[in-house]
Parts: C-alpha cells; sequence; structure tokens
C-alpha cells in the first residue's frame, strides 16, 4: 500500500510539472509539499529526496524520477547496499530562484536552476555543489501565423532589444511591409532563470517594456505565443523543439539556434541546465544523481528536446 502511495505522489509530481508548463505551478506545488513525509533510515538521516525551482527543468527530472520508481519501486532494488525503503521524490516549480532558495533555506535538497548560479548564492549556499544535468538556450520565438516570418529569419541584437523594449510598438516599426499590429512581447517572471540570462545576454542595461505579459513558467510563455499570432518571446530550446512547427524560432545575428551552434558557443543565449546541492550527497542523492547524470537519465534529457552532457 506505502508503494501505490508513493506512485502517486510520484504521479502528482509529474502532473505538477506538467501543470507548471501551462502556469498552475502554485498549488500543484503546495499540494506536493503537504503529502510530503520525511522518511529516515537508522541513522536518522532522510531518505527522501526534494527538487524545487526551474519550471525548465522540472518535466524532465520528473520524468526521470517517474522512470526511475517504476523500474525500482525501492532503494535497495536499485542498489544492495542501499536502504530497503520505496524511492520517495518530489518535485516542485517556481523557478531558478527559488530552487536556490530552497537550498539555502534547507528546505529542498536540490534547487533545479537553469542559468549560472550567482556569486551571492554560491557563499550563501554552504559547501555548494552543482551538477550540471543539460545545456539548454532561449531562441526568439514568434507564432507561424505572424507575418514576419516569411519575410524575416533573423533578427540582430540590436532589432531584438527594440521589439523587447517597446521602441518598435508595431510590426510595422520592423518593416514597413508588415502589418500596422502592436508586439506583444512574452517573457519569464522575474524568479524564471530565463529573465535573468536574456537580460544579461541580450538587453544589457536596456530594460524590457513595463507592460509585457510574465509567464510563470516557460511552458506558459511558449503557450501564449502559440495562442497569440503578434507575440514574440524568448522560448527555451528544449520546450521549442517540444512544440515544433506550433512556433518559429529565429536566427540571432546570423547564428541559427541548432544543437551544433549552442554547444561551440556561436549562438550567443545559451544557458546550463544545472542541480544545485549543499555538501557530500548521501548515497541515495548519489544514487539518484548518477541515474540522472548517466546514460538513461541523459537520454531523457536529449528526448525532451535539450542538448545532453554526454
Amino acid at each position: 500500500m506505502k508503494k501505490k502511495v508513493l506512485s502517486i505522489l510520484l504521479t502528482a509530481a509529474m502532473v505538477m510539472s506538467m501543470a507548471v508548463g501551462c502556469g498552475s505551478n502554485k498549488s500543484a506545488s503546495t499540494d506536493a509539499k503537504d503529502d510530503t513525509k520525511t522518511e529516515s533510515s537508522a541513522d536518522g538521516e532522510s531518505n527522501q529526496i526534494l527538487f524545487n525551482g526551474s519550471s525548465t527543468l522540472a518535466p524532465v527530472i520528473t520524468s526521470i524520477a517517474t522512470n526511475f520508481f517504476d523500474t525500482y519501486g525501492t532503494w535497495k532494488a536499485y542498489d544492495s547496499s542501499l536502504p530497503d525503503e520505496d524511492i520517495a521524490i518530489y518535485v516542485s516549480a517556481g523557478g531558478s530562484g527559488q530552487g536556490t532558495k530552497a537550498v539555502i533555506d534547507g528546505t529542498s535538497t536540490f534547487g533545479m536552476v537553469a542559468r549560472s548560479v550567482k556569486d551571492e548564492e554560491k557563499k550563501a549556499i554552504k559547501d555548494e555543489k552543482e551538477y550540471q544535468v543539460g545545456i539548454d538556450a532561449l531562441t526568439i520565438a514568434v507564432n507561424p501565423e505572424n507575418p514576419v516570418t516569411k519575410i524575416i529569419d533573423d533578427l540582430s541584437t540590436e532589432q531584438i532589444v527594440s521589439l523587447f523594449s517597446g521602441e518598435y510598438k508595431t510590426w510595422k516599426d520592423l518593416d514597413a511591409s508588415l502589418p500596422d499590429e502592436e508586439v506583444v512581447v512574452i517573457t519569464r517572471d522575474i524568479n524564471g532563470g530565463a529573465h535573468e540570462v536574456f537580460q544579461k545576454n541580450i538587453m544589457g542595461d536596456t530594460e524590457v517594456k513595463s507592460d509585457a505579459i510574465q509567464a510563470s513558467s516557460m511552458g506558459e510563455l511558449v503557450q501564449d505565443i502559440i495562442d497569440n499570432p503578434y507575440a514574440i518571446g524568448y522560448a527555451s530550446f528544449g520546450v521549442a523543439n517540444q512544440n515544433a512547427g506550433k512556433v518559429v524560432t529565429m536566427k540571432v545575428n546570423g547564428v541559427e539556434p541548432t544543437k551544433e551552434n549552442i554547444i561551440n558557443g556561436s549562438y550567443i543565449i545559451q544557458r546550463p541546465l544545472l542541480l544545485v546541492g549543499s555538501g557530500e550527497p548521501t548515497a541515495v542523492q548519489q544514487a539518484f544523481l548518477d541515474v540522472v547524470l548517466g546514460d538513461e537519465g541523459q537520454k531523457t534529457v536529449e528526448d525532451m528536446g535539450f542538448i545532453p552532457m554526454n
């Protein structure tokens, strides 16, 4: 019966991650926390693992965790040296900043972070450890029904800044042949790692326009572009791949957002996908990290549209 309950909780976590993609992370994340009960081995060491943070990375970790639980059920079934306890892994999403804060506060085992960890965060996390799960990038994405896709497939940094800052108020400001329709800018909220990556790599000291639509997750951001023919936003490379045909990605300064260009650094809006922890991992934590960073986990990273590390 206990296994069944834990299976349901993991399934709920997967649903939560999918709901995050639709902008429903708050209640689902709270439900996951309320259902969490601390499980400890004989020496008092907790054998549950809690992840919090990036809405881009949450579905990846959830998928790996669900497959891991379905395959083994208990830690001992995976490795005979581990406790004979049910695998308990919980995933909550709320942005990269929330992920690092949860590790600092001691409320999560690992923070999921879709950007570089800030110096002040590294200092605040005792014995900070980082594990790179994959590589992502931010693509400049528009709706396929937008007439801009018929005449322009490449935007310069300057043009992107003009579109996102509100200097270009309508698409006609970008090109006289385009409709006199408002440029609808979609961004992540300030808790998202994408917000900081885009600001640093593209906007610099120029702010995104104040009336931009702020999505609570990367999935919601992409859905907003799909729903609005005159929208533009910065879509995760992985999430854009998951929605191929529903959004159109543009070149940036003549460079297409491809796996090769992201890896070699010629595409400039890229970011790491990280797990951040405090101190040396316990035996069960290391076991799951080995799965995430091993062939099985890295295949999931790739299958979900991101760039694996192997």
